[in-house]
């Protein structure tokens, strides 16, 4: 097995083609057709569909392999460059649309400053599609919603944020200052979908009242969430970053006393060992989050012990 060969599959899988991934190599058709015949004689199975240009499940299989070891790759190099303080290379980072609003700015400034040599790519998502793309090494690190259930990410807390509830102008609720969760649980509200961090927190602490809060719809995705009431389309529980003060529109902001706040915080995987722009990342992130999340409405960078219960904390190192 050859490093070529892992290279044009992940080509072929970025760009759909042969001939899309012959031009993102910088070489010639033939050359990737031989490279994946060659794979594929050695491993024994079809990996690409030559029909549809698309992998099979085994080249998908193979696919989430090779991209770790290009990645590991890159690593290499870009770590025997990196001296003392200085660190140099590629950090994907997968983050929360909510926190990446009022995080991402300054945070990118603050690496300019300090790492100027690091290159930091910004995926948006929900926290159950970056788990994914963390596990599958199409990132190196998140920052996602906790609690953390999988036992080989290393999980550094940074904030708490309050949750509250959103709703139209024109809603019932609309006058509403303040609401328990027994009131809420009389009307359709959208949610987190079921399994999910956040969702798991909202039913945990509507059990302890003894009611069920009731759903109008499951949306994975807490900016879709809040754009849907933006739009009238009914009242949702999301955290305050979905909602900033600057923001303003045809929507309230109704405090929900009974809930809990969310813990947001980064996570690596523990092997391999994440490289040193990525670590450098993580760093700055924690310094910025400490100067910047006091100053965000809802956010603070206290977490109470019983908020921590389970989050499995790593200092960073």
């Amino acid at each position: 097995m050859e490093i070529k060969q892992l290279q044009s599959l992940v080509a072929i899988s970025e760009h759909g083609t042969f001939s899309g991934a012959a031009k993102s190599l910088d070489t010639v058709q033939s050359n990737i057709s031989a490279h994946i015949a060659r794979l594929e004689k050695e491993l024994g199975t079809v990996l690409v569909d030559r029909a549809s240009g698309t992998l099979t499940d085994e080249g998908e299989m193979v696919l989430t392999r090779a991209r770790r070891i290009l990645h590991e790759m890159e690593d290499i190099d870009a770590d025997i460059h990196s001296l003392g303080e200085k660190a140099i290379g590629d950090c994907r980072i997968g983050t929360l649309g909510t926190t990446a609003r009022w995080l991402m700015p300054p945070l990118l400034n603050s690496l300019t400053r300090h790492h100027p040599g690091v290159r930091t790519t910004i995926i948006e998502g929900a926290t159950s599609a970056l788990l994914l793309r963390l596990a599958s090494g199409e990132i190196d690190a998140a920052i996602v919603h906790f609690p953390i259930q999988d036992p080989s990410l290393d999980v550094t807390e940074l904030f708490a944020e309050e949750l509250l509830l959103l709703a139209p102008t024109k809603h019932v609720l609309a006058e509403r200052k303040s609401i328990s969760l027994e009131e809420l649980s009389e009307y359709p509200l959208l949610l987190a979908p079921r399994g999910t961090a956040q969702r798991r927190i909202i039913d945990r602490a509507a059990a302890t009242r003894g009611v069920a809060l009731r759903s109008q719809a499951e949306i994975d995705g807490v900016r879709l969430m809040a754009s849907l009431v933006f739009e009238g389309f009914g009242p949702a529980i999301v955290p305050a970053s979905a909602a900033p003060g600057w923001l303003k529109g045809n929507f309230v902001r109704i405090s929900v006393p009974d809930l809990p706040r969310r813990v947001v915080g980064w996570v690596q995987r523990e092997r391999p060992r994440p490289n040193r722009a990525t670590l450098a990342v993580r760093d700055r992130a924690i310094d910025v989050v400490g100067r910047h999340a006091p100053r965000q409405p809802g956010i603070s960078v206290q977490i109470a012990p019983h908020q921590s219960k389970g989050l499995r904390h790593h200092p960073s190192v």
